[in-house]
């Protein structure tokens, strides 16, 4: 089984951001979380609040977005093109995605693309608010063994270092720049 971040590794772009921005381009009402977000991105970048948190906050714009499944069909209507070729051209049905990216997001674009099974972030679409860690750093390679038990992939995809814990588990491992995908090797 292959394993593959999403943002910026099998998308092009960052799939949370581009919703947003959908959001505010198509809903307006969504604007009104701006403030609210504004102040919780000053305080995560000067780093009194974690990474959990601050997205929680991010994702209160979602209080103000009542026809949320209309929204999220358009926007990967608008998106799907954004899923990179040579991801396209290898797809298998076993592959997992493993993301932050809230798992209410990404759910519509894996079944799509006929990916069954999706381990991302809970987050409750309706207010924001996560349930568990974000699906980050040592949280991926926690939550797919909470799945797959002693299992591991045999080929992991990640555009990040920061999922070095995930990339450490599987027995290949690839770093994605842009179309690029470059052998990573892991120092235990």
């Amino acid at each position: 089984m292959n394993t593959y971040d999403f943002d910026n590794t099998i998308f092009r772009g960052d799939s949370t951001f581009r919703f947003w921005l959908f959001c505010l381009r198509t809903r307006p009402r969504t604007a009104a979380a701006l403030p609210r977000i504004s102040l919780h991105t000053i305080r995560f970048i000067l780093g009194k609040e974690g990474k959990t948190e601050f997205k929680q906050y991010f994702f209160s714009f979602l209080a103000y977005l009542p026809d949320r499944d209309r929204a999220l069909y358009e926007f990967w209507n608008r998106n799907a093109h954004r899923i990179k070729q040579w991801y396209l051209s290898q797809f298998s049905e076993d592959d997992v995605i493993i993301s932050a990216s809230p798992e209410f997001l990404l759910a519509p674009i894996c079944a799509r693309l006929g990916i069954n099974t999706l381990i991302a972030s809970i987050v409750d679409p309706d207010s924001g608010e996560y349930t568990g860690l974000n699906c980050s750093g040592e949280e991926k390679p926690r939550r797919f063994r909470e799945i797959f038990g002693d299992i591991r992939p045999d080929r992991f995809y990640s555009d990040s270092l920061s999922d070095s814990p995930m990339a450490r588990l599987a027995f290949q491992s690839f770093l994605v720049r842009g179309n690029r995908i470059i052998n990573w090797s892991i120092e235990d």
